[in-house]
């Protein structure tokens, strides 16, 4: 295994950020019965405006393994995050690429941002009774689940919310 290389998205790599995401979403049973979110995660350029899109790399080939979009309180993106807080959004790894370190690198990018932003905490929603693997790296890492903060943005999709202290750089 060669690694990945953790580096920001560039236009180029949006066509395959789009594909990527919503395929890592389908595999995981996510889009069931959904209207429109396959389009939200579709929608790179989009969620670019209003946050960091990170990728995960095969510093070999350069094929993009993993996304993930990290936002501040206040963007359009963020749904959990407090001011002093950072939050990410939308990891996903290509579903032929998972078990490589993608998802892994993508969180521990987020949280060195968080921590050099000054930031106390980086928080996440997963949705209950998905993503078992991605549950797993996020207790793994140290998240705990707050549960005081979960929430249900359409019936029958409810996101769990977790949450890592962090250290300010400095």
């Amino acid at each position: 295994m060669t690694g990945v290389l953790v580096r920001a998205a560039e236009p180029a790599d949006f066509a395959a950020v789009a594909r990527l995401t919503v395929a890592a979403y389908e595999a995981d049973g996510q889009l069931k019965g959904e209207n429109g979110y396959a389009e939200v995660l579709a929608d790179v350029s989009g969620r670019a405006a209003h946050g960091r899109i990170l990728v995960a790399v095969d510093p070999a080939t350069g094929q993009v393994l993993g996304t993930v979009t990290f936002v501040l309180p206040g963007s359009r993106y963020a749904e959990l995050c407090r001011p002093d807080e950072a939050e990410f959004r939308m990891l996903a790894v290509d579903p032929a690429a998972q078990g490589r370190g993608a998802g892994a690198a993508l969180v521990e990018a987020c949280v060195a941002e968080a921590t050099g932003r000054g930031c106390t905490a980086l928080v996440i929603c997963v949705r209950a009774g998905h993503a078992e693997p991605a549950h797993r790296l996020y207790r793994r890492r140290g998240f705990v689940r707050v549960p005081e903060q979960d929430w249900s943005p359409l019936p029958g999709v409810d996101l769990l919310a977790l949450r890592l202290t962090l250290t300010p750089a400095g």
